[in-house]
């Protein structure tokens, strides 16, 4: 059996043999199923292949960090990955890879609904946005883009890791944090922003 799906839990899936090798299991997205902000990265790395579940480890912690200083527990927003399951040596998704994967992550999009997408990193910014993203200079941009069929909006962010790798990188980080908190109202006002988009 090819492919095997229960709702949008990806549970049985062939479609790219060199990950079907370097997975020991599949990484469906996590959180809330109603989430206002959904944050989409790239793939699982090793932690996330061992645990069964999107960005746990170092940047994890960093992410996880930077919600609880917003006022967010993890289990406030959704989080997933362009692929669900492990590229061998922590390797970029080939193009093929990711096409094969995007009908599970628009059917998560599609049953999530949320008010904002945060793609973290160049990888998923350019994959949802369908074209090259410089994404230390455009951090923090509010584009909108039709994704799984619906005008979109979309907070492009540097990925968590990069903050650790290189410290300019953290104010970044963290002001496109805020402008996405700001938008779907978690700010201390409480007020939504996305009547001015």
């Amino acid at each position: 059996m090819e492919q095997r799906v229960e709702g949008i839990d990806v549970l049985a899936c062939e479609q790219c043999p060199e990950l079907c090798e370097s997975r020991s299991q599949i990484v469906n997205g996590t959180g809330a199923t109603d989430a206002s902000v959904l944050f989409v990265g790239e793939g699982p790395g090793a932690n996330e292949d061992e645990q069964g579940e999107p960005f746990v480890g170092r940047s994890g912690d960093v992410l996880d960090s930077a919600l609880r200083d917003r006022g967010l527990a993890r289990s406030d927003v959704r989080i997933t990955n362009c692929v669900r399951c492990r590229p061998p040596e922590n390797r970029d998704p080939t193009t093929n890879e990711l096409g094969n994967c995007r009908e599970h992550l628009h059917r998560e999009i599609v049953a999530v609904d949320p008010e904002l997408i945060v793609p973290l990193g160049k990888v998923p910014s350019q994959h949802l946005l369908q074209r090259d993203v410089a994404v230390t200079k455009e951090a923090g941009s509010v584009v909108e883009h039709r994704i799984a069929g619906t005008p979109r909006r979309v907070v492009i962010c540097v990925h968590p890791a990069a903050t650790l790798y290189d410290s300019s990188q953290k104010d970044v980080f963290h002001r496109a944090l805020d402008e996405a908190v700001s938008i779907v109202g978690h700010d201390a006002g409480g007020q939504s922003r996305l009547s001015e988009y």
